[in-house]
């Protein structure tokens, strides 16, 4: 790769890295650079995936005053998180690449729409018990499995409907709830690229510029996404969700 490359790679890595901590879709940005580059679709994912754990763990460090308190919860959805990315990154290995591509873009519009009607809809969930409001019950539980399953698959915006799922099934600030978003992310592109190391073809050269870059932009997200009053954080979401699912529809 030529300098230039190398740079831009770089760049978009930390733009991501910032999105991730902040929202998700980061990966709208570093996929397709790579693309760009003359990466084969599955390669760039691969190498995509892999890259930003890192600036994932940065992301949920710089959070870690909002997660006190939600360890339990974590752990629970956290193994339906992991299960969902096993599925979802062996799927990659082993079915078309346009299988999920065509539902996608509906799954993004739909997670906007939960975080617009948060406020309300968790007003409605806390009265229907306290495991809802402590847990979010078997449905959050099979929603956050689903997420793990796209976000092992492709995860760009899996952010977005993590922050859609959690938001309606659990009493949460929206700060709390993407402290809680950036933890289960991190296990899902985590679990995904120990699959991807072990069964796939991995471009170590832009894994490693992609990891330098997304944890220093994971860093400045948390920095950034923690000053945020609920309502510019909640018209962020929004926008980066509809710009992903655009982009998804028209550019894939």
């Amino acid at each position: 790769m030529s300098s230039a490359e190398i740079l831009a790679i770089l760049a978009a890595a930390v733009a991501a890295g910032a999105i991730n901590a902040v929202v998700g879709s980061g990966s709208l940005i570093t996929f397709p650079t790579l693309l760009a580059f003359g990466f084969a679709p599955v390669i760039a994912n691969v190498a995509n995936n892999i890259g930003l754990v890192p600036g994932n763990v940065s992301g949920s460090l710089g959070y870690r005053q909002e997660l006190s308190g939600q360890r339990g919860r974590l752990h629970r959805l956290g193994v339906a998180s992991c299960a969902g990315a096993l599925a979802g990154a062996s799927a990659l290995l082993a079915l078309p690449a346009t299988v999920f591509t065509v539902i996608v873009p509906a799954l993004i519009i739909i997670a906007c729409g939960l975080v617009v009607a948060q406020p309300k809809l968790s007003a409605w969930v806390a009265g229907r018990g306290k495991d809802r409001q402590e847990h979010g019950g078997p449905l959050l539980l099979a929603g956050v499995f689903l997420a793990g399953v796209y976000g092992g698959y492709f995860g760009a915006a899996q952010g977005v409907l993590l922050i859609g799922l959690l938001g309606v099934f659990l009493t949460e600030s929206l700060q709390r709830i993407n402290a809680g978003k950036n933890v289960l992310v991190t296990i899902v592109n985590a679990t995904a690229a120990l699959v991807f190391i072990i069964f796939a073809h991995v471009a170590w050269l832009v894994v490693g510029l992609i990891a330098v870059g997304s944890t220093v932009g994971g860093l400045i997200g948390a920095r950034v996404g923690r000053r945020l009053p609920p309502l510019a954080l909640r018209i962020i979401i929004v926008v980066i969700g509809v710009i992903s699912a655009v982009k998804l529809i028209f550019f894939r």
